[in-house]
């Protein structure tokens, strides 16, 4: 942990919603079987239980586009398959948490609406630094992209990081299926 120790950590739960996750619903399959393989899902919800037993800060950052995908672009793959596959509009059910990961009362919720890392254009800033938060637990999904995007941007905001391996998850995609 950081200098402040435990009480200045919070746990961060990176795009675990059904879009990303379910199998039937995701619009990267191979993400979700990993994730589905790994179980992360089980192992984030008993750490959010332990950091909301010892009074510590639980953040979901979720990503929900507007209806209409303005400020989405196709200037990454991840760009181009939302707008492709119209995946996480916001109001859908793509964009809610599995069951177990539901955010309880006292967590909070960060909501994206562009980019591809939890710090852009978001209130994540804010509310560990209100929270007097210094070190931050990363877990979720991508490996590939949100982990160490929000990893980098997390340590160049001056918080420590730590990055727990049973729970992330991510699967490699290459190019956009036809």
């Amino acid at each position: 942990m950081g200098p402040g120790g435990p009480q200045s950590t919070a746990l961060v739960i990176s795009e675990c919603q059904r879009g990303i996750l379910d199998p039937a619903a995701s619009g990267l399959p191979a993400l979700a079987a990993q994730a589905a393989e790994r179980g992360i899902v089980a192992r984030i919800a008993a750490l959010a239980s332990a950091f909301r037993a010892a009074g510590l800060p639980v953040v979901h950052c979720h990503i929900a586009h507007r209806p209409d995908l303005a400020g989405v672009r196709a200037n990454s793959l991840l760009g181009a398959l939302a707008i492709k596959n119209r995946t996480l509009i916001a109001g859908t059910p793509d964009t809610l948490p599995p069951q177990e990961l539901a955010p309880h009362p006292g967590d909070h919720v960060s909501c994206r609406t562009t980019g591809i890392t939890a710090f852009y254009g978001t209130d994540l800033d804010a509310i560990l630094r209100l929270r007097s938060v210094e070190t931050v637990v990363l877990t979720g999904v991508s490996t590939d992209v949100a982990i160490p995007g929000l990893a980098l941007e997390a340590v160049n905001r001056g918080y420590y990081v730590r990055i727990p391996a049973d729970c992330v998850a991510a699967a490699r995609i290459s190019r956009i299926s036809s």
